[in-house]
């Protein structure tokens, strides 16, 4: 049993919690509470936790956008909870709530050794595409911003 809702900075540590013991999950210092924070500011009620009986965080999809695209960061699943569609489940509360938005387009990253993410995104509907390459610009000292 398991209840979602919208996610809020109070879940922040547990949400860091959760994905420091998932492989697959690259975090950064992009990942930081304050920045995490700000995001969630940013982007009010677009992203979410899945929460256990007891109130525990075991899911969370971090979501937002930029007024004309939707972007998905970080969608996990605790180990234990995982094959019971809670992953889709978080997934579809986020792009319900960007379409609401005026949002029809969600964009995301995968690294590219992960494969039960991408075979998590293939059975939910994404489509992988080939025909774009990530370029960064770091305006920063940092290189693992």
């Amino acid at each position: 049993m398991f209840t979602i809702r919208p996610m809020v900075e109070e879940d922040i540590p547990s949400a860091l919690a959760l994905w420091q013991e998932l492989p697959g999950i690259g975090l950064r210092e992009a990942d930081s509470p304050p920045a995490l924070a700000r995001y969630l500011r940013r982007n009010p009620g677009t992203s979410f936790v899945a929460l256990n009986e007891v109130g525990e965080v075991i899911g969370v999809s971090l979501a937002g956008h930029d007024g004309r695209r939707g972007y998905l960061h970080h969608v996990a699943v605790a180990e234990a909870f995982r094959k019971q569609g809670l992953g889709r489940l978080l997934v579809e509360r986020c792009a319900a709530v960007l379409k609401l938005e005026g949002i029809e387009k969600i964009n995301l990253w995968v690294k590219a050794d992960n494969a039960a993410g991408l075979a998590f995104w293939n059975r939910v509907g994404g489509r992988e595409r080939r025909d774009i390459v990530t370029v960064s610009i770091i305006t920063g000292d940092n290189p693992n911003a």
